[in-house]
C-alpha cells in the first residue's frame, strides 16, 4: 500500500478583540522608571499626562500647552518620586550657580495636571530697578531670608553670564516663594517683569554654599490620577496602562503594542483580548491561491 500525503502551507491565525497601538509603552526612559500615570508616548499612561510628557531619544521631556514640541523648547524631567507624587523638571534656559544666562519665560501651561511644589524658591536675576517686582505698594520680594539667597547667587562666578560682576549689589535680585500671582498657569513673563534671568531652588543642602543647592522646578500631581482596578489588573498581567486615542477610554497595552480593554493574561505578554484559533490551509495551483478552513490529509 502506498500513501500519498498532500502537503499544504498551514497558517495559524490568532484572532483577537483589540486593536494595534502605534507606540509600545516602555517602563523606562533613559534612567527614569516610568509607571502610571506617566508614559513614554501618546497612548501610554493617563491622557492628562501624555499630552505634556514624552520620551525623546532616552530623555523624558515635559511640554506646556503653550510650548512647541521642538527639542529647544522642552523642559527636561530629571527625576520622578512616585511615593511623594513629585516630578523635578529643568528648564535649559534657567540659571544656576555654575552658569547663568538670559532666560526665556517659564510656564507650566493652563491645562497642566501639575502644580508648583511649595518647596520652590524662585530667584529673579538682573532685574531693572523699574521692575514691577520692586513696587513699594506690593510685597513680591522676600527681603528677609531672600536677601541671603540673592547674595549667594551673586557670589557665583556664573553671574558674569548675565552681565553682572561677581558679588554685585543684590538690588537687582528678587526672591519669592510661590508665584501664583504672576499669571495664569504658573507663568514667569521675564520681559514683562524686566528681569534678565531666573533660577529655581527646590532644596538647600547648605544655604551658605550655592554650589550645593539643588536647582530645578519641583512639581506635584494629585491623587485623582491614582490606579484604577482595571489598571492594577493590566499591570499584574504584564501590560502597561494607557488609553484609546479616539475617546481616551482605558486601554491595556501589551508588550507588542496591541491594545485591549481588559488585560494581557494568557497572551504571553504578546497579544491581548479574547483570542481564538483558526487553522487555514493554502494551496498554490498555477499561481492561484486556494484556501480552506480545514486541514486536508489523504492517506491510502
Amino acid at each position: 500500500m502506498s500513501s500519498v500525503l498532500l502537503l499544504f502551507s498551514i497558517h495559524i491565525l490568532l484572532v483577537q478583540k483589540g486593536s494595534s497601538a502605534a507606540p509600545t509603552c516602555q517602563t523606562t526612559c533613559g534612567t527614569i522608571p516610568i509607571r502610571y500615570p506617566f508614559g513614554t508616548a501618546y497612548g501610554c499612561g493617563h491622557p492628562a499626562f501624555s499630552k505634556h510628557m514624552k520620551c525623546n531619544l532616552g530623555t523624558l521631556e515635559y511640554y506646556s500647552s503653550t510650548r512647541t514640541t521642538s527639542n529647544n523648547n522642552a523642559y527636561t524631567v530629571s527625576s520622578i518620586d512616585y511615593a511623594s507624587s513629585t516630578v523635578i523638571i529643568i528648564d535649559p534656559l534657567m540659571s544656576n550657580c555654575t552658569e547663568m544666562k538670559n532666560s526665556g519665560s517659564f510656564t507650566l501651561g493652563d491645562e497642566t495636571p501639575f502644580t508648583l511644589a511649595k518647596e520652590n524658591i524662585f530667584v529673579l536675576l538682573g532685574c531693572s530697578t523699574t521692575s514691577p517686582m520692586f513696587d513699594s505698594r506690593e510685597d513680591f520680594c522676600d527681603t528677609g531670608s531672600g536677601s541671603r539667597v540673592c547674595r549667594g547667587m551673586y557670589s557665583c562666578r556664573g553671574v558674569t553670564g548675565i552681565g553682572l560682576p561677581q558679588n554685585a549689589p543684590i538690588s537687582t535680585c528678587c526672591v519669592y516663594d510661590y508665584p501664583t500671582g504672576i499669571g495664569l498657569g504658573y507663568s514667569l513673563d521675564l520681559p514683562k517683569l524686566q528681569c534678565s534671568s531666573y533660577a529655581s531652588v527646590y532644596e538647600f543642602g547648605d544655604e551658605g554654599e550655592p554650589m550645593k543647592w539643588k536647582f530645578g522646578v519641583s512639581l506635584n500631581y494629585n491623587d485623582s490620577y491614582n490606579y484604577s482596578d482595571a489598571c492594577k489588573d493590566c499591570e499584574a498581567s504584564g501590560g502597561f496602562c494607557g488609553f484609546a486615542s479616539l475617546d481616551e477610554s482605558f486601554s491595556c497595552v501589551c508588550n507588542n503594542g496591541v491594545n485591549t480593554t481588559t488585560n494581557c493574561f494568557g497572551q504571553g505578554n504578546a497579544l491581548s483580548g479574547t483570542m481564538g484559533l483558526k487553522i487555514q490551509t493554502m494551496l498554490t495551483i498555477g499561481g492561484l491561491v486556494v484556501s480552506w478552513m480545514f486541514l486536508l490529509l489523504q492517506c491510502r
